[in-house]
């Protein structure tokens, strides 16, 4: 297929946009940050922030960026979304003064050097972005195709290859499928958003998909496309065609009902928040750092076990004190009430509710 050609030339034009742009209980959440306001704390904000990461972050992006930049007239942010293993990466490299990131910072990575960090700091991850993961496809006649954990894990492994194999019928009683080869789509960069569907699989499915969840997709039938809009070009492109991507990206294309018990759910913004808020926290990290472990064997149909919670990665402490200032101000906002919103509004996620919003609003104060 000519699609991983168009997956490029789309990822490029958005980075340019995004640059563009700039130029488990329910508890009240904590008290509204100043970031985004007019106040005389964040009006005093002024310099440059660089940000690299996550693809799935780019719409709800150039919302934050917007919002917060329109009360921040000093400010300007720029956001490339190279995929998360890349914004990682380019963070603890100095090269960028946060990142986003649809995987938290891995203990490797939690042990190495933050160059832009003051001495003895280090990376935070801080919840800003929940959305389901959309799993895309372009099946003539079929719309309402439902699938569950094992007979995913063997369209991606290459193991089924026709639309119409009995497994997948067995699912879909009463429609009619094709004979049509799948072709699953995959994506060819480190992601976060792999790390997520991986974890899914392996976790649900673990005799199907024995590999570990990890940013490198382990297969190499199908066909691979960087960044979520070069899956959804090919997905676009390619008859019999199925792909992971954030739900914000999904657009016309038909998405897959994902079997939960004895249910069928599709992805939405409200099935997502309740498995983010009703999911544990990664006990094993420091203080301020926010790991959401997702329950991918959720069985209550009002929850999504394919969902992702993506963060804003910046140091605890910063070596250059008005740098940390400007990210603070900039994470306040983001996890404010309002720059939920600017998010869902822009990029259908899931506002982050009750306990997990109050911990993400506290942990953004404490940026210095």
């Amino acid at each position: 297929m000519k699609n991983l050609r168009a997956g490029l030339a789309i990822g490029t034009a958005l980075t340019a946009m995004i640059a563009l742009s700039s130029c488990a209980s329910n508890e009240p959440p904590a008290a509204e940050s100043t970031g985004g306001s007019s106040s005389g704390a964040a009006a005093a904000l002024s310099g440059t922030l660089s940000g690299v990461g996550s693809s799935a972050q780019s719409n709800a992006q150039v919302a934050w960026t917007k919002g917060f930049q329109t009360t921040n007239g000093g400010v300007t942010i720029n956001y490339d979304p190279q995929g998360s293993g890349a914004g990682r990466k380019a963070f603890m490299a100095g090269g960028a003064d946060f990142a986003g990131s649809d995987s938290a910072l891995k203990p490797e990575e939690l042990s190495g050097t933050f160059t832009a960090c003051a001495d003895g700091a280090k990376g935070i991850d801080i919840p800003v972005y929940v959305s389901p993961i959309a799993l895309v496809y372009n099946l003539d006649g079929v719309k309402d195709l439902k699938l569950d954990a094992p007979t995913l894990a063997k369209i991606f492994s290459g193991k089924i290859t026709k639309w119409n194999d009995s497994a997948i019928t067995a699912l879909n009683s009463g429609a009619t499928l094709p004979s049509t080869t799948i072709t699953p789509v995959y994506r060819s960069d480190a992601s976060g958003t792999t790390t997520n569907f991986t974890d899914y699989l392996h976790t649900v499915a673990p005799s199907d998909w024995t590999n570990e969840p990890g940013d490198a997709f382990p297969y190499k039938t199908g066909e691979g496309a960087a960044k979520g809009s070069g899956v959804v070009a090919a997905v676009t492109a390619g008859k019999g065609a199925i792909g992971y991507v954030d739900n914000s990206s999904a657009g016309d294309l038909a998405t897959v009902q994902i079997k939960v018990s004895d249910a069928f759910v599709a992805p939405s913004a409200e099935v997502a928040s309740k498995i983010a808020e009703t999911s544990p926290l990664d006990t094993s990290r420091g203080a301020n750092d926010i790991a959401v472990k997702i329950n991918r064997e959720a069985t209550d149909a009002t929850e999504y076990p394919i969902t992702l919670v993506s963060y804003l990665i910046a140091c605890q402490t910063y070596k250059d004190a008005a740098k940390g200032a400007l990210v603070a101000g900039y994470a306040q906002y983001i996890t404010s009430t309002e720059g939920q919103q600017a998010a869902a509004d822009s990029a259908k996620s899931a506002p982050m509710t009750g306990t997990l919003l109050a911990k993400a609003e506290a942990a953004a104060k404490t940026i210095k």
